[in-house]
């Protein structure tokens, strides 16, 4: 059972939680100064993703790990400083947030599936099956995501409006799925211990019961 956070940990995921996000809001400040949508994009989308976490736990009463919060706020800040620049300067920054966002889907798709298997007793999903499991869903998304850029690129063409997100070739496409699978499979192989207490901790939360009671 993951052991919730002492206060300590807790304002340091907080004080880096914020940090981010202000740094969110300085890249929507310069795009709506310098007239860079691109910018406006992707600053306000990952800025609304920060907050999820916080509003699930105050809209549905569901506990989150406060460092699941801060990872979630990672992946989207890293992949809106590579749309700011560092994707073209850093070559490979475009591999590190692939890796991330992929750790983070495996994450959630992990949580969800062992929530699954913990409330349902007509529902059993042996061990050695989440592992196959947060694979084939990573790579899934994966697959989505691309289809999704080459779309978004298909109408950049047709319509000569700027997209926030584009694919740059085979060789890319094909990279990023293969750091999409690392990242997955860090998840698979290192991930299941505590990502098993936290599917756990929010089951009993919702349902009344004090982890530390038993």
């Amino acid at each position: 059972m993951t052991a919730l956070l002492p206060r300590p940990s807790f304002r340091n995921q907080r004080r880096l939680t914020r940090g981010m996000q202000l740094v969110l809001v300085g890249i929507i400040g310069y795009g709506i100064a310098y007239g860079e949508p691109k910018a406006i994009t992707n600053g306000s989308i990952s800025l609304l993703i920060t907050f999820a976490p916080a509003a699930l736990e105050r809209n549905y009463e569901t506990p989150l790990d406060p460092w699941l919060g801060l990872w979630i706020t990672l992946a989207v800040f890293l992949h809106t400083m590579g749309s700011a620049g560092l994707y073209a300067q850093i070559g490979w920054w475009d591999h590190l947030t692939h890796g991330m966002s992929a750790s983070l889907v495996a994450g959630v798709g992990y949580t969800f599936a062992r929530g699954v298997d913990l409330h349902s007793d007509r529902i059993h999903l042996p061990r050695r099956f989440f592992f196959v499991y947060v694979l084939v869903v990573v790579l899934a998304f994966g697959v989505v995501w691309e289809l999704f850029e080459f779309g978004l690129d298909m109408a950049a063409d047709a319509t000569g409006v700027s997209m926030p997100l584009a694919q740059h070739g085979l060789d890319d496409t094909v990279r990023d799925l293969m750091f999409n699978s690392l990242g997955a499979l860090l998840v698979a192989v290192f991930g299941q211990a505590h990502l098993s207490g936290i599917a756990e901790l929010v089951l009993e939360k919702r349902r009344g019961t004090d982890p530390g009671e038993r």
